[in-house]
């Protein structure tokens, strides 16, 4: 998931626009939502400002199991082209909290060269967009941060704030609700193409609805077996990553060893990778984070520190831009963790999270230390969050189905590091990989016309 650095917006194209002045629990929107049946696309009309597309509310299941009252009403964005020989394709937006519909000029500029053939299609996914799940504090805190650590208090409010149907908001969830939106477009298949989250919702798609799945586009790759909450391989990669991006630049430091002293000496790695992260959307060269580090391994850590002040400064962003409350709602859902899943007791977490810091060593986290590992966001959140129920993931070791899949990622990518990418090439059967080089996150978006090329070829094959 991307962070700005300066300005927010920056980041929030490639991973995430209104703040509403008060909280509403998902169970305030179900009601409010029209009784009638679910999974109809209804009030259908020309996107305001956007031409060839319509609008629509897809209604859908609070709870798809049934047995809780309530449904949520989606915003989608469609193509008027109708008749498109290729048929649907879904692009998949990113977070987990990031909204579609508000990014659909983007991506159909982004396509262009494919959508004489495709209907380009976009969702607010439950909890993003005009729905999305307020946490005030807890979004305060983090902006479109994954690893900013939050503090308790904002973790537990958020979730009593949500209350019991936090439980609804799932990948698992947006998968059924993708597939209610497929059976009211009316097709048999959809091309789904997904950047960072949503390459991660675009597999547990194809894993739960293989048969309705024409090809994929994984840009960006989260593996189906998901997220790791320590973040060790983009830990791993950082000195890769800094190292490249100096070599092609000229640089004449050594950022693989400034990083190490600067971990050694100041005892920020969570600050650090949390900044680095962030600042591949600003720089993928990263220089300003290179010239900063080597400094601060000299022994004047000041213009560091201003960096990383600037770049959580500049990660500010509102619920409707990425929701906090969706973001935590998501990951506490479908994440494994030292202690196990969400529905582990809160009181025996602590202890199983030191426990697993205890028993890493420097081949997990390279130049950081267990400290960073165990202390960024992405496990805090879920660290203080309530036990919930959670439900079930698909095995660990089952295969994509036998569709044409096209792995794309940057060499310099941090927020989700290429070892993830060959993680997900194990468990695709037709994969193609595609690595661009000098590229940072969500590759079509934001790198130059290779990795674009990539997709406009793969997608434009018989």
């Amino acid at each position: 998931m991307p962070r700005p650095g300066v300005p927010a917006a920056l980041a929030l194209a490639a991973a995430g626009v209104l703040t509403l002045s008060c909280t509403s629990t998902a169970q305030d929107r179900a009601a409010a939502a029209p009784a009638g049946g679910s999974g109809g696309l209804s009030g259908a009309a020309a996107c305001p400002g956007l031409d060839g597309f319509s609008c629509a509310m897809l209604t859908v299941p609070l709870a798809h199991g049934g047995g809780v009252p309530g449904r949520l009403r989606l915003k989608v964005a469609m193509a008027d082209n109708t008749k498109a020989p290729k048929g649907v394709l879904l692009f998949l937006t990113g977070g987990p909290g990031q909204p579609g519909v508000p990014f659909v000029e983007r991506m159909s500029q982004r396509l262009a060269p494919v959508l004489k053939d495709y209907r380009l299609v976009m969702i607010d996914q439950r909890g993003t967009g005009a729905g999305a799940l307020q946490c005030p504090q807890l979004q305060q805190e983090m902006g479109s941060s994954d690893l900013t650590p939050p503090t308790t208090r904002a973790v537990t409010d958020c979730a009593a704030d949500i209350g019991p149907d936090r439980r609804f908001y799932g990948t698992g969830d947006t998968v059924a609700d993708l597939e209610l939106l497929r059976r009211a477009l009316g097709v048999r298949t959809m091309t789904l193409d997904g950047v960072s989250y949503g390459t991660y919702t675009a597999e547990r798609y194809a894993l739960a609805y293989p048969q309705h799945v024409a090809r994929l586009v994984l840009d960006s790759v989260v593996p189906q077996t998901g997220y790791d909450p320590m973040d060790r391989a983009a830990l791993r990669a950082a000195p890769r990553v800094l190292t490249a991006a100096c070599e092609a630049t000229g640089c004449t430091t050594d950022p693989a060893a400034d990083l190490a002293e600067v971990v050694r000496r100041y005892d920020n790695g969570v600050d650090v990778i949390d900044a680095l992260t962030t600042w591949e959307f600003v720089d993928p060269d990263y220089a300003a984070m290179i010239g900063a580090l080597h400094t601060a391994a000299g022994g004047d850590p000041g213009p560091l520190r201003g960096l990383i002040a600037g770049v959580r400064q500049g990660s500010a962003a509102s619920a409707e831009e990425l929701s906090q409350g969706l973001h935590a709602s998501t990951l506490c859902l479908d994440g494994r963790y030292p202690w196990g899943r969400s529905d582990t007791p809160v009181a025996g977490r602590r202890a199983a999270l030191e426990k697993a810091g205890a028993e890493l060593t420097p081949a997990d986290y390279g130049p950081f230390d267990a400290a960073t590992a165990t202390g960024l966001g992405s496990m805090l959140g879920c660290l203080h969050w309530p036990r919930t129920p959670v439900p079930p993931l698909p095995p660990e070791h089952r295969r994509l189905p036998g569709v044409p899949v096209l792995l794309l990622g940057g060499d310099r990518d941090l927020s989700t590091p290429l070892e993830w990418l060959y993680d997900q090439k194990k468990l695709t059967p037709r994969a193609r990989v595609v690595v661009v080089p000098g590229a940072a996150h969500s590759v079509q978006s934001r790198a130059d016309g290779t990795g674009r090329q990539a997709v406009f070829d793969f997608l434009s094959e018989r």
